[in-house]
């Protein structure tokens, strides 16, 4: 696979960690000593990718409206940089698919984000939405989620419980039942994981779900991702187990 295809940022301002609280706020110290306020662009627990005194990378955005001017992308664990920001996942993921690095979800003519499907009603979302193959004239729904837990060089999600996690599943079995392709597609946020798998201690009704919607044909796929302070670069496909 390439290494070109990714997603470019500047993550320049660097620091450690102080904590993180109230979901999307954390404190950094930078290393000329200023405390900071950041915005952390992630909603879930961030297990085990929150430590106190670990090294962080922030970007900074030049929206004079913006009330917190940076944003937390990165922490390192060990010798890992972790990617917080959730959405730099789908961006790879599309970045991914125009450039067909994903067998799996290449030949399609037509792609669209943010997708409404019409049959599952109550306005629920999915990342993609995969039209126009020349041999499979099936749609593909495609959900995407960002995975930056891990025990020795294993991936898992989620990191907290997930009632919307659980839903997509629901929605994509059922548009599987329809007659649509339907996926989900885990994007590894660290470099030392190729493999990712539920973590059922975590969420076990999540674990039972995600194993029902693959036993309906749901597809569950899995890419690696790089992290820097350049931005996050697509590796390799990954394993989903299990």
């Amino acid at each position: 696979m390439s290494t070109a295809v990714g997603v470019a940022f500047k993550a320049d301002l660097a620091g450690r960690l102080l904590q993180r609280y109230k979901r999307f706020l954390a404190d950094i110290e930078t290393r000329d000593g200023r405390r900071l306020t950041v915005h952390c662009p992630n909603p879930g627990s961030m297990l085990g990718c929150a430590i106190p005194g670990s090294p962080v990378r922030c970007s900074t955005s030049d929206n004079p409206h913006r009330r917190l001017p940076h944003t937390l992308e990165m922490i390192r664990v060990g010798r890992t940089w972790i990617g917080l920001h959730t959405t730099r996942a789908n961006a790879l993921v599309e970045a991914a698919l125009a450039a067909h690095a994903i067998p799996a979800l290449s030949g399609y003519a037509f792609r669209r984000q943010e997708a409404v499907p019409e049959s599952v009603g109550g306005g629920a979302r999915f990342d993609f939405l995969l039209s126009g193959h020349p041999r499979d004239a099936r749609p593909l729904w495609l959900e995407v989620k960002s995975a930056t837990l891990a025990e020795r060089s294993v991936a898992r999600f989620p990191d907290s419980v997930t009632l919307r996690g659980r839903r997509h599943l629901e929605l994509l079995t059922k548009l599987k039942r329809e007659g649509a392709r339907a996926a989900l597609l885990f994007v590894i946020q660290r470099a030392d994981c190729n493999v990712v798998e539920p973590a059922e201690d975590i969420d076990p009704e999540y674990a039972r779900a995600l194993r029902a919607a693959a036993a309906e044909g749901v597809e569950l796929l899995a890419v690696r991702g790089r992290v820097s302070p350049r931005g996050l670069s697509f590796e390799c496909p990954a394993e989903v187990r299990l």
